[in-house]
């Protein structure tokens, strides 16, 4: 029977994963050298869909102590985004770089995983080879489309057009939907304004934010105004949350939706 590959990842998010990483890998943290590998994995705690780095105890530059334990609720949530890494869905010891500290390493006890300790990505700053590494770890088997498209894009919000456009670029990004960046000088720039707002995507860059004074425009919109080398076309080409407002492209409405919004 046919396997269809989009379903197959979800259907392995009740099961610990992981793959292996041929990249030279550095974690620090406030300058100081945390760990340096070349034998690293990328681990999938059950229900995770981003997976951290996970290395050698031999490659570790400093020595880890028992944590103290994180709360939980009860139950978690069936899908774990990014964030709130003590919350663990596999037996293993909590790690922290003093006594009873915070955690920030964990050695999960399967042994396929050969003693590796996972390293919680936010406690440190990270480098593959020489390229720093933003948001989360970066997965193999994740990545991005940036295409130049001539479809017709209007995006609203209430009765408010706020741009139109048939000279998009299609951003596809692996188990998301699909966004459609616009230029600038096809956005209604004069009904928003910059917002204080950023966020960090491991693939795109750091966003910048924009809302409207619209009802419910609070944050309708991001730009990437120095984006990394895979996102480079879309820069400063402004994108609407569909989760958020109407848009509608070749005259169908985007139904798509991202996970948490």
């Amino acid at each position: 029977m046919a396997v269809d590959l989009w379903q197959f990842a979800f259907d392995a998010l009740p099961d610990l994963r992981f793959a292996r990483c041929a990249k030279r890998l550095r974690a620090s943290r406030d300058g100081e050298a945390v760990a340096d590998t070349t034998s690293a994995l990328l681990v999938w705690e059950p229900r995770r869909i981003v997976p951290e780095y996970a290395v050698p105890a031999a490659d570790l530059l400093v020595e880890l102590a028992p944590a103290r334990a994180a709360e939980q609720p009860d139950p978690l949530p069936e899908v774990l985004v990014p964030g709130n890494f003590g919350w663990h869905t596999s037996p293993g010891t909590r790690l922290a770089l003093d006594e009873g500290g915070t955690e920030v390493a964990f050695r999960p006890d399967d042994p396929a995983l050969a003693g590796r300790v996972v390293l919680d990505f936010s406690a440190f700053d990270w480098v593959e080879e020489e390229q720093p590494v933003l948001g989360h770890p970066h997965d193999p088997f994740q990545r991005i489309d940036c295409l130049t498209s001539s479809r017709h894009v209007v995006v609203r919000l209430g009765d408010t057009v706020l741009a139109e456009s048939t000279r998009p670029v299609a951003l596809f990004e692996t188990h998301l939907p699909p966004r459609w960046y616009l230029p600038r000088e096809d956005v209604r720039l004069d009904l928003l304004t910059p917002s204080s707002t950023h966020t960090v995507c491991a693939y795109k860059g750091v966003a910048s934010y924009l809302g409207s004074d619209l009802e419910g425009g609070r944050d309708i919109a991001w730009f990437y105004p120095d984006p990394l080398h895979d996102a480079e076309p879309v820069r400063d080409h402004v994108c609407f949350w569909s989760e958020r407002c109407e848009v509608v492209v070749d005259g169908v409405p985007v139904e798509g939706r991202m996970p948490g919004i």
